[in-house]
């Protein structure tokens, strides 16, 4: 993607950049020329590093409103400037709606849908008083689209995200793009958590079109092309990063006589 996609001398921050998708994009900014920010509330057992170059780590916690302003500021006085900033922080346990308390859902909905308002509207501020603008990237789910039995809340706050986009995409343009990334499954260092061992991530694989889940580097790629000018016509779009989506249940299911 950096062949055809040159960030040299913008500034990236990417949410939940210290490991699975988030590395990924991290990366693959990295690869593009971008200098990388990466946010989460624990520093990373290693740094992410890519093309001989390495993100820079900051402690945050982005469901804290004023805490997220004193991340961005910080960004904007030691670098002058913010191009992109990819929302990726968020997730959720396995977890039965009957089976969890109403507090415990609130979080996740927290995290995977206040969390990403507070970062954008704290990075929308130093976005809107550059001339150039900036690229604000969501990283939503298949979750949101489609009944997700034991992370409920998690797809209703991924269907929140993809209509807050939507809205912001409107609001702020034309300064400002707004998209977002829907993911179906990706392998990462916890996929083991959710499909088992190797045989199991090879049978969910199997139910993809394309035959396996997405790496996190093809998260970074897209990501790559938002933010770079080849998408400045772009905005208020959501981009399908989900391998053709799932095989419909009823063609294994249907007897054909």
């Amino acid at each position: 993607m950096a062949a055809i996609t040159d960030l040299s001398g913008s500034v990236a921050v990417v949410t939940g950049g210290t490991r699975g998708v988030g590395a990924g994009v991290a990366r693959a900014l990295l690869e593009a020329g971008a200098q990388v920010v990466t946010c989460a509330r624990r520093a990373p057992e290693q740094p992410v590093e890519a093309a001989g170059r390495t993100a820079r780590f900051l402690p945050v916690d982005l469901r804290d409103p004023e805490a997220t302003g004193r991340f961005f500021a910080q960004v904007e006085s030691d670098y002058g400037r913010l191009d992109t900033l990819v929302n990726n922080a968020g997730g959720a346990p396995f977890r039965m709606l009957g089976d969890g308390a109403a507090h415990q859902h609130a979080r996740v909905v927290e995290l995977n849908l206040l969390a990403p308002l507070n970062a954008s509207l704290a990075a929308y501020e130093l976005m809107r008083r550059r001339s150039g603008g900036g690229s604000m990237v969501m990283i939503g789910s298949v979750s949101g689209s489609r009944p997700s039995p034991g992370t409920a809340a998690y797809g209703a706050a991924k269907a929140g995200l993809e209509h807050l986009v939507r809205s912001m995409a409107v609001e702020w343009a034309p300064r400002i793009r707004v998209n977002t990334l829907v993911l179906g499954m990706v392998r990462t260092e916890l996929s083991h958590l959710h499909y088992g061992d190797e045989d199991g991530i090879a049978a969910v694989a199997r139910t993809v079109p394309l035959g396996r889940l997405a790496e996190p580097a093809d998260v970074g790629d897209a990501c790559v092309f938002l933010a770079s000018p080849r998408a400045a016509y772009i905005s208020g779009a959501a981009l399908h990063v989900h391998g053709g989506g799932e095989r419909p249940a009823f063609l294994d299911a249907a007897t054909v006589n």
